[in-house]
């Protein structure tokens, strides 16, 4: 006798149904809630590799804000003087 899979899995089916059906509101809840703590967790390092014989490196972001402040002054290279035509 051939079991077909559909036969197999249709109870299987059936039962995931009725959890979606009736739970589904609560599951979606918990999913999000888990997804947010495995991003926290990925984010804090949790996938990094950990040697023991190598020392802790860590690297942060950092912002800086200095305050404004105008341009200087053009540097004044040489001075103008008109010629001087003599008509004076």
């Amino acid at each position: 006798m051939i079991v077909s899979p559909l036969d197999i899995l249709d109870p299987v089916f059936d039962f995931l149904d009725g959890v979606v059906l009736e739970w589904g509101v609560y599951l979606f809840i918990v999913f999000v809630l888990l997804s947010v703590l495995v991003l926290a967790w990925v984010f804090s390092g949790g996938l990094r590799r950990k040697f023991p014989d190598q020392p802790h490196v860590s690297a942060r972001f950092g912002i800086v804000m200095q305050p404004y402040s105008p341009p200087p002054p053009p540097i004044i290279i040489f001075e103008y003087h008109p010629p001087e035509d003599g008509l004076d």
